[in-house]
């Protein structure tokens, strides 16, 4: 049953956290925190974000606020790290905040950016992580084709686990995946599934091997889970520069995944330089707890958003909700 609106309202509090590391080209993440009766949720799309695509984010936190989660198949949760678009010389200092985690996702094609500091970031990774570490490259889907073709072949070498959304649309994703397809690289996608009408595009076109998936983007683990199963693709579970409380979300549904073969993309704590929850849900020998947070009032004090801000997200919040 979906929650009133006052009810929302009556338990909201925006937050302003700190990044440790400038991250999708911002320095601060905003987010709106809920309690629902099932415990705190989060509603946190990015503020370039539309209402209509927005709605999917609410949907998601009161799933998970007032909707009990599917049976979980597991109580840890194997995570990767993730390393910006930063200098060769920062890799180790981004890599030291993610304890134990042997895989390391690298952001590439930052714009403003050339191949060339792509190849020096992703070799030194290479370099910290050993030979037994898994390197998975992420471009937002930044690459035309010629670009991605040539980036590939340029990093191959590096051993890549898969390449993350190397290009834009479904289309191109399979004429990428048709080219590469002789050196034994998976494509992934990702924007092709949480901001696509049809999540499900890109598995019918054959257009990726994995599917990286996000509760909060595709309105909750209800409505993930059933896409997982219809696609029929390896999945990782990831987020979108979540607090605790919506890692929690994102762990939740990747211990109901019947499958879980890769690590995901759960670890982002550790790109915060502050959380909400008396004990954060960053990684620790490689792996977050599947767990409820409880939410830190002294935090959640600290990084109080301003009052101005706080207006704005409970506006958006009464316009998404009337979405609903």
């Amino acid at each position: 049953m979906k929650p009133k609106l006052d009810e929302l309202v009556a338990t909201a509090r925006v937050v302003s956290l700190p990044l440790s590391t400038r991250f999708r080209g911002i320095d601060t993440r905003e987010a709106l925190l809920l309690e629902g009766p099932l415990g705190a949720t989060e509603f946190s799309p990015f503020l370039e974000y539309g209402d209509e695509e927005a709605a999917s984010w609410l949907a998601a936190a009161i799933d998970f606020g007032w909707r009990e989660t599917p049976p979980l198949l597991r109580d840890t949760i194997p995570v990767n790290a993730t390393v910006p678009a930063v200098a060769p010389s920062a890799v180790a200092a981004v890599l030291a905040r993610f304890p134990g985690c042997r895989t390391a996702k690298v952001k590439v094609a930052e714009p403003g950016q050339s191949l060339a500091d792509d190849i020096a970031r992703v070799q030194e990774v290479r370099r910290i992580l050993g030979p037994e570490g898994r390197i998975r490259l992420d471009a937002n889907g930044l690459w035309n084709v010629d670009e991605a073709e040539h980036a590939i072949h340029a990093l191959a070498d590096c051993d890549l686990e898969y390449v993350e959304q190397p290009c834009a649309t479904v289309e191109e994703l399979a004429e990428i995946r048709t080219r590469t397809k002789y050196m034994g690289i998976p494509i992934a996608a990702d924007e092709s599934v949480r901001k696509a009408a049809d999540p499900l595009a890109v598995a019918r076109a054959g257009a990726a091997d994995i599917l990286v998936v996000k509760a909060q983007p595709l309105g909750g683990i209800h409505a993930a889970l059933a896409i997982v199963r219809e696609a029929g693709l390896p999945v990782v579970v990831s987020s979108a520069i979540d607090t605790s409380v919506g890692i929690a979300m994102g762990a939740h549904l990747a211990a109901a995944v019947p499958s879980l073969d890769f690590d995901c993309g759960l670890g982002t704590i550790s790109l915060l330089a502050a959380d909400v929850a008396t004990q954060p849900l960053a990684p620790v020998d490689g792996r977050i707890p599947v767990r409820r947070p409880e939410l830190d009032p002294g935090a959640l004090r600290r990084h109080a958003a301003s009052p101005e801000r706080t207006a704005w997200w409970l506006e958006r919040l009464s316009r998404v909700y009337d979405l609903l």
